[in-house]
């Protein structure tokens, strides 16, 4: 399971999306009764064109789908070729919001005979406002069955060996294919608003240990690998720092060469590829920055595969003979 994606870039399939993905309890922990006058009466007249336009920037014209959904398919069809020694596993994907949707996912897959799921939320570290709202969209199909599959769902993955690994050597490889040598590398999280950790969130925790066990796997100090935090929202404090202004002040520090890492993407999206590989490096170069480099995420390279096939194996034992 991944976020979500609209089904096209005009305004009524992303004001469907929007309306779905911002009225979840989870991710907006607002007054419901206020925030739906809010939502409803200003943000959904105006937000779907502004995002929009960063959708048909980044969007997959040839099978007419964002990269997300391409990405997440080939993501499930190539673990399904990478488990094909145990026949009776059937890999399918949806998503939180938009289509695929999980409900008929997993009818589908009961349907077939499947009576243990394993649910794996693509979100190495956790929170609320991801994982665990992935999963609530899982229990309520499961709470309309009579005769439930046993189930069981991937834990987040931030601090894993084959995790950490995937995401060094594929940082390895993008900075040797560079013709310069970057002065500094961001890894840059997705943000969420300061409020929801002091509530007990432990995603700051999990981006930050992330952050710590790559430097280490790589022998880079605190300086030479540092973390920020992307797509703030609203107008509350979110985890910081903030990308937008540590990338805008980076050239006055003598930064003239920057690669950013987004490595709580699991597949590259408007986040990665509209907000990042286009708007920050805008940002850096109008600033007097010189080059500019957004790594890829994972998505469905052979590195990401293989990561994903010890997770899920990890997670089948005893379930599997």
């Amino acid at each position: 399971m991944n976020l979500g994606t609209p089904e096209a870039t005009s305004y009524w399939p992303m004001r469907r999306y929007l309306k779905e993905f911002l009225s979840d309890p989870r991710v907006i922990e607002a007054n419901r009764v206020s925030w739906w006058f809010i939502l409803n009466g200003i943000i959904l007249t105006f937000r779907p064109q502004k995002s929009g336009k960063a959708y048909e920037k980044i969007w997959n014209k040839a099978l007419n789908e964002s990269p997300l959904k391409t990405i997440t398919r080939g993501q499930s069809e190539k673990l399904r070729d990478a488990l094909k020694d145990r026949p009776e596993i059937i890999v399918d994907w949806a998503m939180r919001y938009g289509q695929p949707a999980a409900g008929p996912r997993i009818e589908a897959l009961k349907a077939k005979g499947c009576d243990r799921i394993l649910f794996a939320p693509l979100y190495p570290q956790y929170s609320a406002a991801t994982t665990a709202t992935a999963l609530d969209k899982c229990f309520d199909a499961l709470g309309t069955m009579r005769w439930q599959p046993a189930t069981r769902s991937v834990p987040p993955y931030f601090d894993h060996p084959a995790y950490i690994d995937a995401l060094a050597k594929s940082l390895k490889q993008h900075v040797k294919d560079l013709p310069w040598k970057p002065d500094l590398i961001l890894a840059s999280f997705h943000g969420l608003p300061k409020e929801y950790l002091t509530k007990g969130d432990p995603y700051y925790c999990h981006c930050m240990k992330t952050a710590r066990l790559l430097r280490e796997k790589m022998k880079l100090s605190p300086e030479q690998l540092q973390v920020v935090f992307q797509s703030r929202f609203g107008r509350a404090e979110w985890l910081q720092p903030y990308a937008q202004g540590t990338v805008e002040g980076l050239p006055a520090k003598g930064v003239k060469n920057l690669v950013m890492i987004m490595p709580g993407f699991s597949a590259d999206c408007v986040e990665t590829l509209e907000e990042v590989a286009i708007g920050l490096d805008e940002t850096f170069k109008h600033a007097g920055g010189a080059n500019f480099s957004a790594a890829p995420c994972l998505n469905d390279s052979a590195l990401s595969i293989d990561m994903l096939n010890t997770l899920v194996r990890q997670e089948l034992r005893g379930w599997l003979d």
